[in-house]
Order: C-alpha cells, then sequence, then structure tokens
C-alpha cells in the first residue's frame, strides 16, 4: 500500500484545505500563528511534503471554519449519517 500522502484522495484533501485557507483570506503565516507553529509546517502541509495526521487535520479545519466530517464526506471517504 502506498504512502496517503501519494494518494489522490490525499492530495484532493488538501486541496480543499488550501482552497478554505484563501477563501478565508488567510496567509499561511496567519495559520501558523493561529496554530502556534511554523509557516514552514503548513507550506509542507499544502505541497504534501508533510503529512498530517486527524488531530492536525481537525485543527486546521477549526481555523478554516470547516465541518470535518462535512469535508471527509465531500472526499467520500466517509457516508454522511442517516
Amino acid at each position: 500500500m502506498q504512502k496517503s500522502q501519494h494518494t489522490r484522495d490525499y492530495q484532493r484533501m488538501i486541496e480543499m484545505l488550501r482552497t478554505a485557507r484563501k477563501e478565508a483570506g488567510l496567509k499561511q503565516s496567519d495559520v501558523a500563528r493561529k496554530l502556534k507553529t511554523y509557516a514552514s509546517f503548513v507550506s509542507k502541509v499544502e505541497s504534501c511534503e508533510r503529512r498530517i495526521d486527524v488531530i492536525e487535520m481537525a485543527a486546521l479545519c477549526r481555523v478554516y471554519g470547516l465541518d470535518l466530517l462535512e469535508l471527509l464526506g465531500n472526499l467520500g471517504l466517509i457516508s454522511s449519517p442517516d
């Protein structure tokens, strides 16, 4: 099995996060400041150089005003509850 950051689903997820950041009017440095980390972290995530875990993904969603479960549903990675 290939590493997840090299899959199409992972790359689509990162693209959705990048788009959400831009739509929120945030620069990578703004996100880094909110997460108390470095801008290089955000850059590496967005370039798929660094893989994020679910906790980091939830934090990014919170900063961007995204619903984590909705994001995963839009990617087709989970089904929405009925």
